[in-house]
């Protein structure tokens, strides 16, 4: 059976995936922290606006290609650089990639994957464009890891900077959940164990040292390629983020999995793009569960958005088809929308096919 038989819709995708994991990795996946209160407001959020129609447009069947970073995409869709991934699907990222691929989207690929950069981008290279690290560890070995993913073809460098320690994340921790090292260190081998510890530490424990705009700025002043800030929530790091010469926005909250209680990912891009205007791209992240949360995403500003939880879902019900299911079903309702919102495709998308709610 295929999937596109198999599932018609994405809550099918998801109540699949969850029946093939256990409960911990189920947690894990599902979970965030403290209370969760900011996984129910990024949720939430999409709530509060509302879309204005524009009938008898006379419009033909709308686009939703655009581009991010100069990267073409036929939907403004990019797979979150999610860690842990063959925990989700023996192929992991790289059935991702290929599904991002065969859909032509674009992975983000992970540091702390179960696949190198390099495995990753030669399983597909058209999709693996944009690789993710930490800005933790020694600078020689960030150093080293920009290195390879310049050599291995990548087209930007994703830099994750709300992830100097790990969230308080209470499911996690009453199921006392570990993670072997081989699911998250890809981009290690066995000799590079202790440069691994020093670099992904920080994501399961506490650490002394935590960078600056400064010194991750001096670092990436002479790469090539451009980077991306990820996990900005306010205004004034936005700022920061651009004055140390990040070239694009990932506006994100770590799908509520790193603090309790901040920013839900929509209102804070709704204050990000009007204090930036249109000096740099940015995607949504968090929170994108539908193809019209992805309408409202850009019409209220975003470049595109990334999919976490909604990728892993696809992976662990069908591993690469599942993805590009995933794919299917939100550009198949995102045509929906923008031909019932008379607009002619994602990039004539403005802040007037949508409005708050009235109070």
């Amino acid at each position: 059976m295929t999937s596109r038989r198999q599932f018609a819709t994405l809550e099918e995708i998801h109540r699949v995936a969850l029946t093939n994991l256990d409960d911990v990795i189920v947690d894990y996946l599902e979970g965030g922290a403290g209370d969760e209160t900011t996984i129910r407001r990024n949720r939430s959020a999409f709530e509060e606006w509302e879309f204005q129609p524009r009938v008898m447009s006379g419009l033909s069947s709308p686009s939703t290609a655009t581009t991010f970073l100069g990267l073409p995409l036929s939907v403004p869709i990019l797979t979150a650089p999610f860690g842990s991934d063959t925990m989700f699907h023996e192929d992991g990222q790289k059935a991702v990639a290929r599904a991002n691929q065969a859909m032509g989207t674009v992975s983000m690929v992970p540091e702390a994957g179960s696949f190198s950069y390099e495995r990753v981008a030669a399983a597909a290279p058209a999709a693996a464009r944009i690789a993710q690290l930490h800005p933790a560890g020694s600078e020689e070995n960030f150093v080293r890891l920009l290195t390879r993913i310049s050599a291995a073809g990548y087209s930007a460098v994703c830099v994750t900077v709300d992830s100097p320690t790990g969230g308080w994340r209470e499911r996690n921790r009453r199921n006392a959940l570990e993670f072997d090292s081989a699911i998250i260190g890809g981009n290690y081998n066995p000799a590079d164990r202790e440069q691994m510890e020093a670099a992904l530490g920080q994501l399961f424990t506490h650490v002394d040292h935590v960078w600056s705009w400064r010194k991750l700025s001096s670092l990436l002043e002479d790469f090539e390629l451009p980077w991306i800030a990820k996990g900005i929530t306010t205004v004034s790091d936005a700022r920061a983020a651009v004055d140390a010469g990040a070239s694009a926005i990932i506006v994100s909250n770590h799908g509520g999995r790193q603090l309790d209680d901040v920013p839900a990912s929509l209102p804070a891009l709704v204050e990000i793009r009007s204090e930036l205007g249109t000096q740099v791209d940015i995607a949504l992240d968090s929170g994108i569960r539908r193809g019209s949360d992805i309408i409202k995403a850009v019409a209220l500003g975003a470049t595109a958005v990334v999919l976490g939880r909604s990728a892993v879902y696809g992976l662990t019900a069908d591993g690469q088809r599942g993805v590009e299911r995933t794919i299917e079903l939100l550009t198949e309702e995102m045509i929906t929308v923008l031909t019932l919102l008379g607009r002619g495709g994602i990039t004539d998308l403005t802040h007037e096919a949508i409005r708050r709610v009235p109070r």
